[in-house]
């Protein structure tokens, strides 16, 4: 694995780490904020409880295990999915800076909400990180048109009606 990927994994990952792991030690801390979110959220998709503690307890073990998966370079594109997928209403529910009407608190709250946003693009980045590798995408490519050329070359009809 190259060094920058050696090093930038686990940078990316240690906010979410330890951002998890408070709320798992202190879920009731921020499920008041997690409500206008958690709820609506937690009634359109069946399988989530609708309470909103449970809801941050939830998140809160998703950030600890993507983030230590992503930090050691396991399943990195998998863990950063995972981690996407919970720092956008982490984000929503915890830096609702268009709420605030005190200035110097709604600037505050818009340089948290920019900086998930920033880590959201390097998550998002990791997900589709091949490591150098070409993408399965490009393999599917790459083996349909072999195979057309190898079925072009055939000396017989019946391999040309396999292409």
């Amino acid at each position: 694995m190259p060094l920058v990927r050696r090093l930038a994994r686990p940078m990316l990952a240690a906010t979410f780490v330890s951002g998890g792991i408070a709320q798992l030690k202190d879920p009731e801390s921020k499920a008041e904020a997690a409500e206008p979110v958690a709820t609506p959220v937690a009634r359109k998709v069946s399988w989530l409880p609708e309470d909103a503690t449970q809801l941050v307890r939830i998140n809160g073990a998703v950030q600890v295990g993507a983030g230590a998966l992503l930090a050691l370079g396991r399943l990195p594109r998998v863990s950063a999915l995972l981690l996407a997928g919970s720092i956008v209403p982490t984000t929503l529910a915890g830096h609702r800076f268009w709420e605030q009407t005190d200035a110097a608190s709604a600037a505050q709250q818009r340089t948290q909400f920019l900086k998930n946003l920033g880590l959201l693009g390097g998550l998002l980045l990791a997900a589709v990180d091949t490591g150098g590798n070409p993408s399965i995408a490009w393999r599917t490519r790459h083996a349909a048109t072999s195979a057309k050329r190898v079925a072009a070359a055939a000396p017989t009809r019946a391999l040309k009606a396999v292409a």
